[in-house]
């Protein structure tokens, strides 16, 4: 009986528990069913599909893709998700892209989206390694190098950017049309005196890049819509001086007697082959340097408007004695072209001994430093220097010539005098192009004094705005008025 009781028992329990686990069961496959997923996991088809713009295929034309917005990106056809991958691969390249193959190798565009907008792209197909260089050393100076303080012209357009129109001539654009494109009113007119200053042209791509006004980045944007050559060509003319230029021009042959340059006036200079200006150059040059009257050949010669062809064009006939004249015409008329250099000789060469307590160390000449005891090397340093710098200031310019005997010159110093009342002197405004290329104190900042000048006219903010050393500043002062 008891055993019967516990069976029953235990049948009862396991029914139970069998009903309970049929329960469970049924609803938990019934509440799975019915569930519908929120969220599905994306494959890599969709996730790559859903980067595409779904809508109407999109109209490319030629672009430049450092200018684009967000937003331009987008309507290209990228997700905003691959927009933001490319520009900020944009600012680690340096904030610029160079070439095609730069912009080739961000992994956001594929290589069926590249090969579609690169007919388009208005990049060169590689970056110079010049350019890539630069970009990355602005990259790194952007972003760990120590701020700079000093004022920087080019770079400081306005943040609104350049707003290109498209392919132009920057030879036919006026300052409102450079305004247009997003300079200010100060550096559009800087811009188109810089054309002046090239002759009225900017000739080429790359004499287009050397105007201080456009900073590297705003002719990275410029540069594939300029209608220039790269480079100037073969046959283009150099920049010259003002006298140079001047005498380029074509002009009819003269028939040039002997004269006397200390009588000549400025008709005579005229005809002669020189313009009025050129002519009155020269007047002042004799009347208000050289106190009246040239002395020597050399005088003549360091006149900045008279070039080395008209000087060796005139020397022939050129009689520092008037009284000479008549012999001179005589000689001219007997001795042919090919004998002209013997003409040019002066009678003065006498073989007397120099006095040197009487003659200036600025006029001394070769033949009288060997008598005075300097070889030829130095004696050709010494003159060859003298002539670079227009006539020596102080001792000290002596002493330190290159290749000079310093005991022989020392010498020189306590016997000879030093007169320099007859040095040409100019101030920044004023200074020959020709004379601060050649001088050896100005030639290393001549183009950044031509342009200073261009755009300043207060020249006691020349010196603080070229950030020239001290002791190049005090050897440029003493040639300057």
């Amino acid at each position: 009986m008891k055993s019967s009781i516990q069976l029953s028992a235990a049948k009862n329990y396991f029914l139970g528990f069998a009903t309970s686990g049929l329960f469970l069961i049924s609803g938990l496959y019934f509440f799975n069913s019915s569930k519908t997923p929120e969220h599905s996991p994306l494959t890599f088809t969709e996730n790559s599909q859903t980067e595409t713009v779904s809508g109407k295929k999109v109209q490319l034309k030629e672009f430049n893709p450092n200018d684009l917005s967000e937003q331009e990106w987008i309507n290209l056809g990228f997700s905003e998700r691959q927009v933001a991958t490319i520009l900020k691969y944009k600012s680690v390249v340096g904030g610029n892209f160079t070439s095609k193959e730069q912009l080739q190798k961000c992994y956001s565009i594929s290589a069926e989206k590249y090969s579609e907008i690169e007919p388009y792209l208005l990049l060169p197909e590689q970056a110079s390694k010049t350019n890539s260089n630069q970009n990355y050393s602005r990259s790194y100076t952007n972003n760990y190098g120590p701020r700079k303080t000093s004022y920087n012209y080019a770079s400081s357009s306005s943040n609104k950017g350049l707003t290109i129109p498209g392919k132009f001539n920057p030879d036919s654009y006026s300052v409102n049309d450079f305004i247009n494109l997003g300079f200010t009113e100060k550096q559009a007119s800087s811009i188109l005196k810089y054309k002046n200053y090239l002759g009225g042209s900017f000739i080429s791509k790359e004499k287009f890049k050397e105007c201080y006004m456009i900073s590297d980045e705003n002719y990275r944007k410029l540069a594939p819509y300029l209608l220039l050559p790269d480079t100037a060509p073969a046959n283009t003319f150099e920049r010259k001086s003002f006298a140079d230029s001047k005498q380029s021009i074509q002009k009819p042959a003269i028939n040039i007697e002997p004269f006397d340059p200390n009588t000549t006036d400025l008709d005579g200079w005229k005809a002669l082959g020189f313009s009025e200006k050129q002519a009155q150059v020269i007047v002042n040059y004799r009347d208000r340097n050289l106190k009246g009257s040239f002395k020597t050949l050399d005088d003549i010669e360091r006149c900045f408007v008279i070039s080395a062809e008209k000087f060796a064009q005139l020397k022939p006939f050129i009689v520092l004695n008037s009284e000479n004249i008549g012999s001179k015409k005589a000689e001219n008329t007997l001795n042919n072209s090919g004998n002209q250099s013997q003409n040019s000789k002066f009678v003065n060469s006498t073989e007397t001994k120099t006095d040197f307590r009487r003659t200036n160390i600025n006029d001394i000449t070769f033949k009288q430093l060997i008598e005075f005891g300097f070889d030829e090397k130095s004696a050709s340093s010494l003159v060859g220097f003298r002539n670079k710098l227009g006539g020596f200031l102080n001792t000290k310019q002596i002493i330190e010539t290159y290749n000079i005997d310093k005991a022989l010159a020392e010498q020189l110093i306590s016997t000879a005098p030093l007169l320099t009342e007859n040095v040409p002197k100019y101030s920044f405004m004023e200074a020959p192009e020709s004379w601060l290329k050649s001088h050896p104190y100005f030639k290393y900042y001549a183009d950044k004094i031509i342009y200073y000048r261009i755009t300043y006219t207060n020249e006691n903010k020349f010196f603080r705005t070229m950030n020239i050393k001290p002791e190049a500043e005090q050897k440029m002062r003493m040639y300057l008025k």
